[in-house]
């Protein structure tokens, strides 16, 4: 999911007043969790919005949280629990690193399009692949998958 979805709901939060409603297409239990850290109120699958988006912004006004019907009832309940969620060990830019890596930049193009040197962006690839015991970059693909930063 788009990291600046989650920079957007934990700016939001800062203010009391604002309330977030996340649409999207994404149904994997750690976007859902992530979102749900972040501030997230309202969490409406694109395929079902056109039952879901009056409900959620209804709920949401009244203070209360909406998930749409498709959303695992185990992520839900893991979240209130606060159990069985893994911290990511992963900084926001890190995974920015390893979104575009995944999605088969090279260190070059990561470091043009963050706009940082060759040298941060080969630190960052660096500090990223030994957080995770990485060592090879199909590796980080496959993590990247998994973890849902990149559709396969």
């Amino acid at each position: 999911m788009p990291i600046i979805t989650f920079w957007f709901a934990k700016e939001s939060n800062r203010f009391s007043k604002t309330k977030a409603i996340l649409l999207t297409r994404h149904d994997e239990d750690q976007y859902v969790i992530e979102a749900l850290r972040a501030g997230i109120r309202g969490y409406i699958l694109k395929n079902q919005a056109a039952t879901d988006l009056v409900a959620a912004l209804q709920q949401v006004c009244r203070g209360q949280v909406y998930l749409s019907p498709g959303i695992s009832r185990v992520v839900v309940d893991a979240y209130l629990s606060k159990s069985n969620l893994p911290d990511d060990p992963l900084s926001p830019r890190e995974h920015e690193v390893l979104q575009l890596i995944a999605e088969g930049k090279s260190t070059k193009d990561v470091a043009s399009i963050l706009g940082v040197s060759l040298k941060t962006a080969e630190s960052h690839r660096s500090r990223l692949m030994q957080k995770l015991d990485i060592h090879e970059t199909a590796s980080l693909v496959r993590y990247a998958v998994r973890r849902g930063l990149v559709q396969p």
